[in-house]
């Protein structure tokens, strides 16, 4: 049985989203539902030097969130092209 956890979007994430053109909304949806099961589904790493945040890459997107197994949530922090987030 998976379990889910709850996904919480800044609103610079959500403003990310809302910029792009639909097939790339709809693959960082797809994305975002992979994180909020257990085990996750994606390319999913820890940033080095950056204590619990970890890296999802969605193409040439990266996702940074960190997860609160307490709350059972994934905050999603940034959304942004993979040259401009590091």
């Amino acid at each position: 049985m998976n379990l889910t956890y709850q996904l919480t979007l800044n609103r610079d994430s959500v403003k990310f989203i809302a910029k792009q053109e639909r097939a790339t909304q709809e693959r960082i949806r797809k994305a975002l539902i992979g994180l909020a099961i257990r085990p996750p589904i994606g390319d999913i790493r820890p940033l080095k030097g950056q204590g619990k945040l970890m890296r999802l890459r969605v193409g040439t997107y990266r996702v940074i969130f960190e997860v609160n197994h307490t709350e059972q949530t994934v905050y999603i922090l940034t959304i942004d092209n993979r040259g401009d987030i590091y």
